[in-house]
């Protein structure tokens, strides 16, 4: 669970980030462009490893799926 909430975490920094840098680059040029791009791709990897976790921990019988079952 502290793996999820760090990433979460990070994607929400991250996300931040790029917002603050979008809104304060208007003029700035391509210095700021390539911060926010950076940024926006961290999250993209984050999220990335992030569902690889779960699919993992799913795998091996960390986790188990619970709700609706299939077929009702």
């Amino acid at each position: 669970t502290y793996l999820v909430s760090l990433a979460f975490f990070a994607i929400l920094a991250s996300l931040a980030t790029a917002l603050f840098f979008m809104l304060r680059g208007g003029s700035a040029g391509p210095r700021q462009s390539r911060r926010m791009a950076r940024a926006l791709a961290l999250r993209v990897g984050v999220s990335i490893f992030l569902f690889a976790c779960i699919l993992l921990s799913w795998k091996f019988g960390l986790i188990h799926p619970t709700g609706i079952p299939a077929g009702a």
